[in-house]
């Protein structure tokens, strides 16, 4: 998995600045993904061949100088929970603040690695003075940097990448399916995990999780261990729903990375929403196998289409991923709970099948002989061959004359035929496109 490090700091000192360039590109106004929401606060980062998620935990705009102290505690505390190392993120401009100094010394008392930045240092020379101020923190040697000029952004990530934990050897040898149980605050993750555990009553022990003050529950069923990623609770509630929002995304991109299979857990009551896809996008992003379950479902008022038309909305909102498998529970009541552990082993064996590249062509094949593929001024596609070449998530490449003339229409035509041919239920697939000049074409 990858060790997520959170960006904490006051309003206007270049946070989105700095999180948009050491992610490559501006995340605000980019969207990968058709139907996942824009604003994402998350990117996964590489530097000298070490990957980690950085995430942005949320501009404060306090209306007032006491607010802006809870807050800031606040956010340092989000920050603390989840965070393999934290940038601590000031202004050399605005200088040492009291705010500052509070929210160091919640960092320094939590043990968490920390690399102080100070930002805005255009010219260090300049401003060296001012960034040695900013020793008073007690948090070591501050790294000048410049997110809006690009520079001492290597002196940062180098620090960053000396901060991150080597991976254990018995978390890669661990081969028990681990289940993330995400969604939006008060939906009935805790309820759903309880009910699980209660109905099993099959609990080895509760393991420290990776994240700060998380605890994996390990549960068998029908003799299969799985371990449950403790998502559920917001431990601080937050009067500004932003901070809310943050929160939500911080705990969850850490369980998804994880996890092997992810449940979504939609309120019933309220209806899937737009809160609800930015959980999903997560992971599907990150390839993760996917159930979504509809929690509450005692408490509607049903009649003969009431099931058709949730999931028809659900399709609707959450259009990306039409691979996931949907169900109706009740953790309250129980209803259709027990149907989990059937599609968690189902979504699991699907997300690690491999498809013989010679099965797989003959599919591919038909599906090209009942739906010619596109053409570009007469130059028509030509797919010489697909082959998988990975699993968790499937993976496939697909060798063509030229990429260019691949639609992504026709690649997830294509898809489609796949997964009506092997099934591939609840998992996301993964095509890569390359030009080969290879024959015979399929055609």
């Amino acid at each position: 998995m990858r060790p997520i490090v959170a960006l904490v700091g006051r309003p206007n000192v270049g946070k989105s600045t700095l999180f948009n360039v050491l992610s490559g590109r501006r995340i605000s106004i980019v969207e990968d993904t058709p139907g996942v929401t824009r604003d994402r606060i998350y990117s996964d980062v590489n530097w000298l061949g070490r990957d980690f998620t950085l995430v942005d935990t949320g501009g404060i705009e306090p209306d007032s100088k006491d607010e802006l102290l809870s807050r800031m505690r606040e956010q340092a505390a989000i920050a603390i929970d989840n965070a393999a190392v934290i940038i601590f993120l000031t202004d050399v401009r605005q200088g040492l603040s009291d705010s500052d100094l509070k929210v160091a010394d919640m960092l320094r008392k939590s043990g968490t690695p920390v690399v102080l930045a100070v930002n805005k240092v255009d010219s260090f020379p300049k401003y060296q003075y001012e960034v040695y101020e900013f020793y008073n923190l007690g948090m070591g040697e501050p790294v000048p940097v410049s997110a809006e000029q690009q520079q001492g952004l290597g002196d940062l990530l180098d620090r960053v990448v000396e901060l991150l934990p080597e991976r254990k050897a018995e978390e890669e040898e661990d081969l028990r399916p681990k289940v993330a149980i995400v969604g939006k605050p008060n939906v009935g993750k805790s309820s759903i995990i309880n009910r699980l555990i209660g109905e099993n009553r099959v609990i080895v022990s509760d393991v420290a999780g990776t994240t700060r003050d998380a605890v994996d529950t390990e549960v068998i069923h029908q003799g299969r261990e799985y371990v449950f990623i403790d998502t559920a609770g917001l431990r601080r509630k937050s009067k500004v729903n932003t901070d809310l929002e943050h929160y939500m995304i911080l705990r969850t991109v850490g369980a998804v990375e994880r996890a092997d299979v992810v449940v979504i857990v939609i309120d019933a009551v309220e209806g899937v929403t737009e809160q609800d896809a930015k959980v999903a996008g997560i992971a599907h992003e990150r390839g993760k196998g996917c159930i979504i379950a509809v929690n509450k479902w005692d408490l509607i008022e049903k009649d003969n289409n009431t099931v058709k038309e949730f999931t028809e909305r659900i399709r609707q909102v959450l259009s990306f991923m039409p691979y996931a498998e949907i169900i109706f529970i009740s953790a309250r009541s129980g209803q259709r709970l027990h149907r989990l552990f059937d599609l968690m082993d189902v979504v699991l064996e699907s997300a690690g099948k491999r498809i013989a590249t010679g099965v797989l062509n003959e599919i591919v094949s038909e599906a090209t002989a009942l739906q010619q593929p596109p053409s570009d001024k007469g130059r028509p596609l030509k797919i010489r061959y697909v082959t998988q070449v990975g699993a968790n998530p499937p993976t496939f490449i697909v060798f063509v004359n030229d990429k260019k003339l691949m639609h992504f229409s026709y690649l997830r035509y294509l898809e489609n035929r796949i997964r009506e041919a092997f099934g591939f239920t609840g998992t996301p697939l993964k095509f890569v496109v390359k030009n080969s000049k290879e024959e015979p074409t399929l055609s």
